[in-house]
């Protein structure tokens, strides 16, 4: 029953309606496909290309520009290199010009140090000369010790001066006794301490009408200076025949 119904259903006017299509190779239907890709490939591209150019951004504009900077900043780099070799240069010179400026005038300081000691002497003999003493006299002039730069040295300097009208060579030596305080007790220290040693030369004394001298002493670590005397010995005696007390100035 449920068989005779189907098959009424099937073929008579309520059956269903019956399509016919035309029937295409698969192959064909790939190539149709293939090409629809490539026509919408080619779409897309044409699309980009499209919004580079009217963006400003087409690719062979950009690619020269690119390769424009590129140069320049090559040509940028080595300008850089050279300047840098040439403030190093610079540099250099001025470094060596400060340096040789520096020199100059720590040598016209000291000729300018050296012009007024010379005028001093001068004025100071023009007034002993001026004074008429004929007597032969030693005297200590323009005794001097200050600090030095390094702890513990002092610097002294003073003018040994024989008056007179005919004075003879004097030949002699020259000696520092400094008092001060070492570890809180009292001390007392003799420059040159030894008179064979090398330094002792140094303390000699051979001049006619004057000799500037310039000495430097360094005090043991935690030596305090409190006065100094300078004495001068003729050659053969054992007694000063000048001395003469300094304080710090």
């Amino acid at each position: 029953m449920n068989t005779l119904r189907h098959i009424k259903r099937r073929f008579s006017i309520a059956a269903p309606r019956l399509a016919v299509r035309p029937h295409l190779p698969w192959y064909l239907r790939w190539s149709l496909l293939m090409i629809g890709m490539l026509l919408a490939g080619l779409l897309v591209w044409w699309a980009y290309d499209t919004g580079l150019e009217f963006a400003g951004l087409h690719k062979e504009l950009t690619e020269d520009e690119l390769s424009r900077l590129k140069e320049r900043v090559g040509t940028l780099q080595e300008e850089n290199a050279k300047l840098n070799i040439q403030l190093v240069d610079l540099e250099r010179q001025n470094q060596m010009e400060h340096a040789a400026n520096a020199e100059l005038e720590r040598q016209l300081k000291g000729l300018n140090d050296e012009k007024a000691h010379l005028n001093e002497d001068l004025a100071f003999f023009q007034n002993l000369t001026q004074s008429g003493n004929r007597d032969e006299n030693l005297s200590i002039q323009k005794l001097k010790v200050v600090r030095d730069t390094l702890p513990g040295e002092f610097h002294c300097s003073m003018l040994l001066v024989q008056s007179g009208q005919r004075p003879r060579d004097f030949h002699g030596k020259l000696q520092f006794v400094v008092n001060g305080l070492l570890d809180g007790q009292r001390s007392v220290l003799v420059f040159p301490a030894d008179e064979k040693s090398p330094e002792s030369a140094t303390y000699q004394l051979d001049f006619k009408y004057y000799q500037r001298v310039e000495r430097t002493i360094k005090l043991p670590a935690g030596m305090s200076f409190e006065s100094m005397q300078v004495r001068i010995y003729e050659h053969g005696s054992s007694e000063p025949k000048i001395k003469e007390d300094a304080t710090l100035s």
